[in-house]
């Protein structure tokens, strides 16, 4: 991203590793508890290729700042970052993570509302919803109609992705369809959802992954879909 140009970009839609990870068996652990739903041996042994999800928290928070605030750089004045994060328990205090978007421009939040899921604490509840915080510059504005969404979005999680962690394409789809513009990019690309929902949308997208066995799946992925631009 610091080779990129300033205010190229429209839209960035990325939901990051969340860093929710106790010790470094997390796949094994998320996998064994997860009834082998992942059909990867590789993830269900190790979880993401190349990211094992387990910082020290303020290492974590720096790192995710410093992103933002290059994806912050990259947008043009009228566009706008979806930033999906989670906020969670952590020795049984409630944490919102509101330091890592600190000091950007935060419009809004987006409650992604869920549908069940998984809970391996028996500390509190099942927690069914995930926040999307919608960063935005000056200029940003929806496209018609758009604004009439509501600010919760009741959308099932991806249950049958080889990626341990991917994200609805409904999600990106809605996120993608906030902006007029034309080229989107999301700097964890994972398993190519934000690309595809471009794609179908009929707009250009740039995706960033540092593991090269996900970039490879998600071209392979995308060249099943159809561009389909929407007037």
């Amino acid at each position: 991203m610091k080779d990129m140009p300033d205010a190229c970009l429209d839209l960035i839609i990325t939901s990051p590793p969340f860093n929710l990870a106790v010790n470094k068996t997390f796949g094994k652990h998320i996998t064994q508890n997860w009834n082998a739903k992942w059909n990867n041996s590789k993830l269900q042994l190790e979880g993401y290729d190349s990211h094992d999800d387990y910082m020290p928290e303020p290492q974590y928070i720096a790192w995710q700042k410093q992103i933002l605030a290059e994806c912050f750089r990259l947008i043009k004045p009228t566009g706008a970052i979806f930033y999906n994060q989670k906020w969670r328990v952590k020795k049984g205090v409630f944490q919102m993570r509101h330091e890592i978007v600190e000091g950007l421009p935060v419009r809004q939040i987006i409650i992604w509302a869920k549908a069940g899921g998984i809970n391996f604490n028996e500390g509190y509840f099942l927690p069914t919803y995930e926040p999307i915080y919608l960063i935005a510059k000056p200029d940003f504005k929806l496209p018609p109609k758009i604004n009439s969404l509501g600010d919760v979005w009741s959308l099932t999680q991806e249950r049958k992705s080889w990626h341990p962690a991917a994200f609805p394409v409904e999600l990106a789809i809605r996120c993608a369809s906030a902006t007029k513009g034309d080229m989107i990019m999301d700097p964890f690309m994972g398993s190519g959802t934000t690309a595809v929902a471009a794609k179908q949308l009929g707009k250009h997208y740039i995706g960033i992954d540092k593991s090269v066995a996900y970039c490879q799946k998600a071209e392979e992925r995308l060249v099943q879909i159809v561009s389909e631009p929407i007037s």
